[in-house]
């Protein structure tokens, strides 16, 4: 992609109305821009982000077994009404009306949705276990939004919700999804703490949000520091096994960490001072058990081994990826801008031309750029006429992992200097070891 010809609406200046360092960076570099209050649009830059943050979920979703479907941001309010949240949900749903005077909502979650899709379609056990998510859009309206995509009114949710026979099942499927969340957030460049959490108007009895810790966090979190050090789960885990990932499951919550609603404070001071840790926190993401609470009243059953009839049990799962956009941000920036891991950056890389028109600037980049394009890689050339200390800003506070700067010295010499990102190391390479070190 040639700068010159994209869509990045950069800004020179921080946004008053920006709260905190991914809100400023997100407008700055021109990723999102506000329609209404708690409503963005996400454009070119943003996009791709949130593109491969998705594609890492589908992944790990896929891993552990889910199955992906798509269902409609507009639910009908029959099925809330049946299963007992229609008047319980609080003003954040947004109830609407169609042509016809049926109440409708823009759906927060699909709890109600997936129950019945279920229970229209699945009979037997012998379907189950059955997990089934999508990556979709939804709205709640935020009394008080704010801190951009952080805490939007309208936001993009991967839900996923599970069917199992039993209650052990249920909590297999459960430890499933909690490694594939450790795993997801540890491919994201995120170290995700699992807390146990209350439940909400989700309802149920078996909780955890996944936290990074952070400044700007919404809530105060406590947990031990030795969370630092448990080893994220390999992507050869086997998810068929009850033990495997029990002992997993095991192993992260064998020590303290809740969120203020489910503080313990005599536990927490238990801990020696030098292990404990008090801080703000970030919800990446969010899993439940509940049971029976929608099968029951919605009247979702399977025939079971025994030849009877038995309610199924059910779990929900949780992750923001318009949400984890700026969580990552806020783990990953410095005083020049963001500093985007390899896994989700916009680009791998971006070719600076010092000085287009200049023969060997030009011819140089261009073979740069070809080559690594023909590599598979994503690559932004700057072939803007913008000044050099303008050029070196925006590759910063875009924060592509490696920028390629040819000058006209370099050029002629063959040679062209790479620019870690993250680290600012600089290496002055020729032009065909360039390529095979950001092909390799």
């Amino acid at each position: 992609m040639r700068l010159s010809r994209y869509f990045m609406p950069i800004l020179k200046e921080n946004p008053k109305e920006a709260e905190i360092v991914s809100h400023r960076l997100m407008l700055r570099t021109g990723m999102i821009r506000q329609q209404s209050q708690g409503i963005y649009s996400w454009l070119p830059l943003g996009k791709r982000v949130l593109d491969k943050v998705n594609a890492i979920i589908r992944e790990e979703q896929n891993r552990a077994g889910a199955i992906e479907l798509s269902m409609p941001t507009l639910q009908s309010a029959e099925l809330w009404q049946e299963s007992g949240r229609y008047e319980d949900y609080g003003k954040e749903m947004l109830r609407i009306r169609d042509r016809q005077d049926r109440p409708m909502l823009y759906g927060p979650t699909n709890e109600e949705m997936i129950t019945d899709i279920f229970r229209s379609s699945v009979k037997s056990y012998k379907s189950l276990p059955l997990n089934l998510y999508h990556i979709q859009l939804k709205f709640r309206d935020e009394i008080r939004p704010r801190f951009g995509t952080m805490r939007s009114r309208e936001f993009l949710m991967k839900d996923a919700y599970s069917f199992d026979l039993t209650q052990a099942d249920a909590i297999h499927s459960y430890n499933k999804m909690f490694v594939a969340y450790l795993r997801t957030f540890d491919r994201l460049g995120l170290r995700a703490i699992p807390m146990r959490a209350d439940t909400g108007p989700i309802g149920g009895n078996h909780s955890h949000e996944f936290i990074i810790l952070a400044d700007t966090g919404e809530s105060e979190v406590y947990c031990h520091k030795s969370f630092v050090d448990f080893d994220i789960p390999a992507a050869d885990t086997d998810f068929d096994s009850v033990d495997g990932l029990q002992s997993i499951f095991d192993k992260w919550t064998s020590v303290y960490a809740a969120t203020s609603e489910m503080h313990d404070e005599a536990a927490f001071d238990a801990i020696g001072e030098n292990e404990r840790l008090s801080a703000r926190g970030i919800e990446v993401g969010h899993i439940f058990y509940f049971g029976t609470k929608y099968s029951e009243p919605m009247g979702a059953k399977v025939q079971g081994p025994d030849g009877k009839e038995h309610l199924v049990h059910m779990g929900s799962y949780g992750i923001g990826p318009t949400r984890l956009v700026p969580a990552i941000i806020e783990a990953s920036h410095d005083e020049n801008g963001i500093i985007w891991p390899a896994s989700v950056a916009p680009f791998d890389a971006v070719v600076i031309n010092m000085k287009p028109g200049d023969e060997g600037c030009d011819s140089t980049c261009d073979r740069l750029y070809v080559a690594l394009q023909n590599a598979g890689k994503d690559v932004l050339y700057d072939d803007t006429d913008d000044r050099a200390g303008t050029k070196f800003a925006t590759a910063d506070l875009i924060g592509v992992p490696t920028q390629v700067i040819a000058g006209p010295r370099a050029a002629a010499a063959g040679e062209v200097e790479l620019k870690d990102r993250k680290t600012g190391a600089r290496e002055t390479l020729t032009i065909e070891a360039a390529i095979n070190k950001l092909t390799a």
